[in-house]
Protein backbone atom coordinates (compact mmCIF):
# COMPACT_ATOMS: atom_id res chain seq x y z
CA UNK A 1 0.00 0.00 0.00
CA UNK A 2 1.11 3.60 -0.78
CA UNK A 3 -0.40 7.09 -1.37
CA UNK A 4 -1.18 7.80 -4.57
CA UNK A 5 -0.41 11.15 -5.85
CA UNK A 6 -1.81 13.57 -8.73
CA UNK A 7 -3.14 12.70 -11.67
CA UNK A 8 -3.56 9.12 -10.27
CA UNK A 9 -7.23 8.07 -11.73
CA UNK A 10 -7.94 6.50 -8.25
CA UNK A 11 -8.26 10.53 -7.21
CA UNK A 12 -10.80 10.59 -9.49
CA UNK A 13 -13.07 7.47 -8.84
CA UNK A 14 -16.44 7.73 -6.76
CA UNK A 15 -15.63 5.47 -3.92
CA UNK A 16 -18.59 2.63 -3.42
CA UNK A 17 -20.01 2.39 0.45
CA UNK A 18 -18.09 -1.14 1.94
CA UNK A 19 -20.78 -4.15 2.02
CA UNK A 20 -18.90 -5.43 5.27
CA UNK A 21 -16.39 -4.72 7.83
CA UNK A 22 -14.03 -8.05 7.74
CA UNK A 23 -10.18 -8.26 8.91
CA UNK A 24 -9.23 -7.01 5.22
CA UNK A 25 -10.85 -3.84 5.94
CA UNK A 26 -9.32 -3.43 10.13
CA UNK A 27 -6.26 -4.15 8.40
CA UNK A 28 -6.39 -1.69 5.06
CA UNK A 29 -7.41 0.78 7.71
CA UNK A 30 -4.46 0.39 10.14
CA UNK A 31 -2.05 0.66 7.00
CA UNK A 32 -3.90 3.73 6.19
CA UNK A 33 -3.34 5.25 9.61
CA UNK A 34 0.38 3.86 9.24
CA UNK A 35 1.19 5.61 6.05
CA UNK A 36 -0.70 9.08 7.48
CA UNK A 37 1.16 9.40 10.42
CA UNK A 38 4.61 8.24 8.41
CA UNK A 39 3.79 10.91 5.75
CA UNK A 40 2.73 13.65 8.40
CA UNK A 41 -0.34 14.19 7.00
CA UNK A 42 -3.89 14.16 9.22
CA UNK A 43 -6.16 12.11 7.12
CA UNK A 44 -6.36 9.78 4.57
CA UNK A 45 -8.97 8.53 2.45
CA UNK A 46 -9.10 5.46 0.68
CA UNK A 47 -8.64 6.17 -3.02
CA UNK A 48 -5.28 7.89 -1.98
CA UNK A 49 -4.20 4.33 -1.76
CA UNK A 50 -5.97 3.09 -4.68
CA UNK A 51 -8.76 1.30 -2.89
CA UNK A 52 -12.24 2.25 -4.02
CA UNK A 53 -13.88 1.98 -0.97
CA UNK A 54 -15.76 4.74 1.17
CA UNK A 55 -13.33 5.36 4.04
CA UNK A 56 -11.17 7.54 5.19
CA UNK A 57 -9.02 8.17 9.09
CA UNK A 58 -7.57 10.75 10.21
CA UNK A 59 -6.21 12.56 13.30
CA UNK A 60 -6.02 15.85 13.57
CA UNK A 61 -2.93 16.38 16.36
CA UNK A 62 -0.83 13.63 13.55
CA UNK A 63 0.32 12.23 17.08
CA UNK A 64 0.68 8.39 16.83
CA UNK A 65 0.32 8.53 20.46
CA UNK A 66 -3.07 10.12 21.04
CA UNK A 67 -4.95 7.32 19.78
CA UNK A 68 -7.87 8.78 21.44
CA UNK A 69 -7.61 11.46 18.83
CA UNK A 70 -8.29 8.92 15.86
CA UNK A 71 -11.13 8.67 14.05
CA UNK A 72 -11.72 5.94 11.49
CA UNK A 73 -15.14 6.32 9.62
CA UNK A 74 -16.33 3.66 7.43
CA UNK A 75 -19.44 4.76 4.81
CA UNK A 76 -19.12 8.40 6.28
CA UNK A 77 -22.08 11.00 5.01
CA UNK A 78 -22.38 14.55 5.20
CA UNK A 79 -26.14 15.12 7.14
CA UNK A 80 -25.85 19.01 7.95
CA UNK A 81 -23.30 21.95 7.30
CA UNK A 82 -24.05 25.29 9.72
CA UNK A 83 -23.06 27.81 11.21
CA UNK A 84 -21.47 29.88 8.62
CA UNK A 85 -17.74 28.89 6.54
CA UNK A 86 -14.41 29.47 6.74
CA UNK A 87 -11.64 29.78 4.67
CA UNK A 88 -7.61 28.24 5.66
CA UNK A 89 -4.79 26.90 3.90
CA UNK A 90 -5.53 23.50 2.97
CA UNK A 91 -3.19 20.84 1.70
CA UNK A 92 -3.13 17.16 0.40
CA UNK A 93 -0.96 13.94 0.96
CA UNK A 94 -1.54 12.98 -2.83
CA UNK A 95 -0.26 16.79 -3.81
CA UNK A 96 2.50 17.08 -1.88
CA UNK A 97 3.91 20.37 -1.16
CA UNK A 98 0.93 22.35 -2.67
CA UNK A 99 -1.23 24.48 -0.48
CA UNK A 100 -3.89 26.99 -0.93
CA UNK A 101 -6.78 28.67 0.57
CA UNK A 102 -10.27 26.64 0.65
CA UNK A 103 -13.36 27.55 1.68
CA UNK A 104 -15.51 24.95 4.25
CA UNK A 105 -18.34 24.49 6.20
CA UNK A 106 -17.66 25.67 9.92
CA UNK A 107 -19.12 22.67 11.55
CA UNK A 108 -20.65 19.55 9.89
CA UNK A 109 -22.65 16.23 11.55
CA UNK A 110 -21.34 13.25 9.87
CA UNK A 111 -23.17 9.59 9.79
CA UNK A 112 -21.16 6.77 9.43
CA UNK A 113 -19.57 3.32 11.14
CA UNK A 114 -16.83 2.20 12.93
CA UNK A 115 -14.67 -0.43 12.46
CA UNK A 116 -16.52 -2.12 14.81
CA UNK A 117 -19.69 -1.67 13.28
CA UNK A 118 -21.17 0.86 15.36
CA UNK A 119 -23.63 3.55 13.74
CA UNK A 120 -22.20 6.75 15.15
CA UNK A 121 -23.23 10.80 14.18
CA UNK A 122 -19.90 13.05 14.61
CA UNK A 123 -20.42 16.70 15.17
CA UNK A 124 -17.22 18.74 14.25
CA UNK A 125 -15.20 20.04 17.62
CA UNK A 126 -13.61 22.90 15.78
CA UNK A 127 -12.43 24.48 12.59
CA UNK A 128 -9.75 22.07 11.81
CA UNK A 129 -11.97 18.82 12.54
CA UNK A 130 -14.61 20.04 10.21
CA UNK A 131 -12.35 20.95 7.58
CA UNK A 132 -10.67 17.71 7.59
CA UNK A 133 -13.98 15.30 7.61
CA UNK A 134 -15.02 17.47 4.53
CA UNK A 135 -11.88 17.11 2.63
CA UNK A 136 -11.87 12.90 3.14
CA UNK A 137 -15.36 12.83 2.50
CA UNK A 138 -14.44 14.81 -0.79
CA UNK A 139 -11.78 12.63 -1.72
CA UNK A 140 -14.63 9.28 -1.72
CA UNK A 141 -17.00 11.25 -4.28
CA UNK A 142 -13.71 11.91 -6.54
CA UNK A 143 -13.26 15.65 -5.20
CA UNK A 144 -10.25 17.03 -4.77
CA UNK A 145 -9.10 20.27 -2.87
CA UNK A 146 -8.22 22.01 -5.83
CA UNK A 147 -11.96 21.51 -7.40
CA UNK A 148 -12.59 24.07 -4.91
CA UNK A 149 -9.69 26.95 -5.47
CA UNK A 150 -10.87 30.63 -6.50
CA UNK A 151 -9.10 32.25 -9.50
CA UNK A 152 -6.05 33.52 -7.44
CA UNK A 153 -5.83 29.83 -6.02
CA UNK A 154 -5.95 28.14 -9.26
CA UNK A 155 -3.84 30.40 -11.29
CA UNK A 156 -0.98 29.98 -8.44
CA UNK A 157 -1.65 25.76 -8.29
CA UNK A 158 -1.13 25.65 -12.26
CA UNK A 159 2.58 25.00 -12.44
CA UNK A 160 2.88 22.36 -9.68
CA UNK A 161 -0.21 20.85 -11.34
CA UNK A 162 2.01 20.51 -14.68
CA UNK A 163 4.73 19.44 -12.76
CA UNK A 164 2.20 16.69 -11.23
CA UNK A 165 1.19 15.61 -14.48
CA UNK A 166 4.37 15.34 -16.00
CA UNK A 167 5.99 13.25 -13.49
CA UNK A 168 3.20 10.87 -13.56
CA UNK A 169 2.85 10.42 -17.03
CA UNK A 170 6.98 9.75 -17.13
CA UNK A 171 6.31 7.16 -14.81
CA UNK A 172 3.84 5.57 -17.04
CA UNK A 173 6.24 6.42 -20.52
CA UNK A 174 9.19 4.23 -18.30
CA UNK A 175 6.84 1.55 -16.77
CA UNK A 176 7.16 1.87 -13.73
CA UNK A 177 3.09 3.24 -13.80
CA UNK A 178 0.44 1.26 -15.58
CA UNK A 179 -1.44 2.97 -18.10
CA UNK A 180 -4.72 4.53 -17.04
CA UNK A 181 -6.75 2.17 -18.17
CA UNK A 182 -5.02 -0.72 -16.34
CA UNK A 183 -5.61 1.35 -13.08
CA UNK A 184 -8.94 1.99 -13.59
CA UNK A 185 -9.78 -1.85 -14.20
CA UNK A 186 -7.95 -2.51 -11.50
CA UNK A 187 -10.23 -0.51 -9.27
CA UNK A 188 -13.34 -1.68 -10.66
CA UNK A 189 -12.31 -5.22 -9.58
CA UNK A 190 -11.83 -3.67 -6.27
CA UNK A 191 -15.08 -2.56 -6.19
CA UNK A 192 -16.84 -6.17 -5.61
CA UNK A 193 -20.47 -6.44 -4.12
CA UNK A 194 -23.51 -3.41 -5.35
CA UNK A 195 -23.39 -1.74 -2.23
CA UNK A 196 -25.92 -1.58 0.88
CA UNK A 197 -28.91 0.14 1.11
CA UNK A 198 -28.16 3.13 3.57
CA UNK A 199 -29.50 2.80 7.11
CA UNK A 200 -31.05 6.21 8.90
CA UNK A 201 -29.36 8.37 10.73
CA UNK A 202 -28.59 7.57 14.33
CA UNK A 203 -30.33 9.17 17.31
CA UNK A 204 -28.99 11.97 19.39
CA UNK A 205 -27.48 9.51 21.95
CA UNK A 206 -24.97 8.44 19.17
CA UNK A 207 -23.46 11.82 18.74
CA UNK A 208 -19.69 11.74 19.85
Amino acid sequence: MKIVLYPHPALRHPARPLTEIDQDVVRQAQQMLELMYEAKGLGLAAPQVALPYRLFVMNPSADPQLKDQEIVLINPVIMEKKKGTIEGDEGCLSFPGLYQKVRRAKTVQVHGYTLKGEEVLITSRDDLHSRLMQHEIDHLDGVLFIDKLGPIGKLASRSALKEFERDFRRAQEKGEMPPDARLIEALKELEGKPPITPAPPPQPDAVL
